[in-house]
């Protein structure tokens, strides 16, 4: 069950990917908050930075800036986490994820789980239909965002 905070957050998430999506990007938006104060929020940045490696995830947490903990914190995601995301919570200790959706994407969440951390499936009906606009209207892009050939 989400709280108040966990849908306010998600919706952030939610915004920041659609945000993305305008932008030509993949879709995928996330927050960092620490109980319901936002630490930080970013998006997918690969095709507008040119950049690999910057993931939703890996975009609020660089926008986070340096931290003394992550211990306290929950990250919200539009999507599921893909393993090099996975990894990073797991290596920051961030014990609680809420994750959007997982239909169009998933299969780390056991990972986590494995692994101590909290994860909320939303199945937010607005995260999934982004989503799948995107797979539908950019399957190339999206191919190459999760490594797969298109």
């Amino acid at each position: 069950m989400l709280s108040t905070t966990d849908k306010k957050f998600l919706r952030l998430a939610y915004d920041e990917a659609k945000a993305g999506f305008d932008e030509g990007g993949c879709p995928i938006g996330s927050v960092l908050a620490r109980g319901d104060v936002l630490v930080s929020q970013g998006r997918n940045q690969r095709v507008q930075g040119g950049d690999p490696i910057a993931h939703g995830e890996m975009d609020a947490l660089r926008k986070a800036g340096r931290q003394k903990t992550y211990k306290d914190m929950t990250i919200y995601t539009s999507l599921s986490p893909c393993m090099m995301c996975t990894g990073t919570i797991i290596q920051f200790g961030i014990p609680r994820v809420v994750i959007g959706e997982n239909k169009t994407f998933g299969g780390n969440e056991e990972f986590l789980r494995s692994k101590g951390v909290e994860v909320i499936i939303a199945d937010d009906p607005d995260c999934t239909a982004l989503m799948e606009r995107f797979i539908r209207e950019k399957p190339e892009l999206w191919a190459e965002d999760i490594a797969e050939d298109a």
